[in-house]
């Protein structure tokens, strides 16, 4: 990596991690992607989810203009014990006052015919689109060297009634 990359992935990972994103009540928080080679043409993107909105809602998809489609995605059991991998048909709830993690080897956005390598460092835009909420973009690091929990926050002792501490904007 060499010093510009450096730089620009320190500087991103600052402000990427100083508040999670927020807007109508939903909030974003520790966006990151993997990165991919010149050759690649699939790519795959994690995060917390979480809904200080007072009121359900579903996550019903995403875009980026960096690849053709995004579809939201998870790794299940089928019944022979066999791992699998495909599209979450109507979307991903999350109950008001609830978190969704978007995590490797679980739930995660998976980034289909891209138009350019994601490079480390690099942060690329996603909108995510909610139900109720409507769109919401979000910036996404990417970051190869990311290990599962890490940047995350412990929210099982979070009172959503005081999100607005937590950098939510929306109010």
């Amino acid at each position: 990596m060499n010093l510009t990359s450096l730089t620009r992935a320190i500087c991103a990972i600052f402000l990427l991690s100083a508040a999670p994103l927020a807007a109508q009540g939903m909030m974003v928080h520790d966006a990151y992607a993997r990165s991919s080679t010149a050759e690649s043409t699939s790519g795959a993107a994690f995060m917390m989810v979480m809904n200080h909105s007072g009121d359900d809602d579903r996550l019903i998809g995403a875009s980026s203009d960096v690849a053709e489609k995004i579809e939201l995605h998870q790794h299940a059991e089928d019944a022979n014990g066999v791992m699998r991998m495909g599209e979450i048909e109507g979307g991903v709830a999350i109950a008001s006052d609830e978190a969704h993690e978007f995590k490797r080897g679980g739930d995660h956005l998976m980034l289909f015919g891209l138009k350019r390598p994601l490079v480390q460092g690099d942060i690329i835009k996603v909108t995510l689109e909610f139900e109720k909420a409507g769109p919401f973009e979000i910036d996404v690091l990417v970051d190869q060297d990311r290990k599962p929990g890490h940047g995350t926050m412990d929210h099982s002792g979070h009172d959503p009634k005081n999100h607005a501490k937590h950098g939510d904007m929306s109010n």
